[in-house]
């Protein structure tokens, strides 16, 4: 049996650190936060919290993915004008700290435009729906590039011959790009809806945390460690680790290639 090198060694020990260094701050919120899982679990402060959470990340998401889709498309299959200053706008926002996304929307919402949409009945400062937005100017970038990604991943030749043929734009979308993107399309959903469930920094700047009004599992931590109850804070966050675990095993499923995709590469290679 060959032995490795001094090079693969070096990677193994470092990995093996990355592992202690993450391992043990995972380990830190089991032991500290699994005891008291079932307080949490009956804690009424808790279970608004993680309803706000749940609704909200949802919400937030269904919009990121009903705009980013089409978006994705304007820039990867369209002579959209100032497609690259498109893109550097929309990606400039993954570059800058969830706080200060929140504060520019605390700076729109708080402007003659905000005011007038407060009154007329879509308050956002210090409102539920303020968690929504702040949501999805954190995520919508994310989901904008994940459908990049999936488009740009797709053979083009299928839309070609697909639009030779006589099929609308709309049809080459509907019947080639959407079925081809479905697991891509699912995959972005979970993972977009499980860092709206853990975005704080945004929300935090433009509603604030409010005990039982714009409470989300994070804000619940927030509170927890602010007044002193770090027992129940890392009940919280033990409940978020365990969300999190099963959005991250969804998400591997859906990644994981099909085996008649798998086996039929390997014929074609086989030829």
């Amino acid at each position: 049996m060959r032995t490795q090198g001094t090079f693969a060694n070096l990677c193994i020990a470092l990995a093996a650190l990355v592992l202690l260094f993450v391992g043990g701050a995972i380990a830190a919120v089991v032991v500290a936060g699994a005891p008291r899982l079932v307080e949490a679990g009956t804690s009424p402060e808790v279970l608004f919290s993680l309803g706000m959470s749940l609704v909200t990340s949802t919400i937030s998401t269904t919009i990121c993915l009903l705009l980013s889709l089409p978006t994705a498309y304007a820039l990867t299959r369209t002579h959209m004008p100032l497609n690259r200053l498109v893109e550097v706008v929309i990606e400039l926002t993954l570059s800058l700290p969830y706080i200060l996304l929140g504060f520019a929307l605390l700076v729109v919402f708080s402007s003659p435009m905000g005011k007038a949409l407060r009154d007329a009945g879509f308050a956002v400062v210090f409102q539920p729906a303020g968690i929504v937005m702040a949501q999805l100017i954190v995520n919508l970038p994310f989901a904008v590039r994940m459908m990049r990604t999936a488009l740009d991943g797709l053979d083009r030749r299928l839309e070609l011959v697909a639009a030779t043929l006589g099929a609308s734009p709309f049809r080459v979308f509907r019947t080639i790009i959407l079925p081809l993107c479905r697991n891509s399309i699912v995959s972005a959903f979970v993972l977009t809806w499980a860092r709206g469930m853990g975005e704080f920094g945004a929300t935090l700047m433009l509603v604030g945390v409010t005990r039982m009004k714009t409470e989300t599992l994070p804000g619940s931590i927030y509170l927890n460690i602010s007044t002193g109850n770090n027992d129940m804070a890392m009940a919280t966050a033990m409940v978020m680790l365990l969300l999190s675990a099963a959005t991250l095993i969804l998400a591997n499923l859906l990644n994981r290639p099909r085996a008649h995709a798998v086996d039929g590469g390997r014929a074609c290679r086989g030829r």
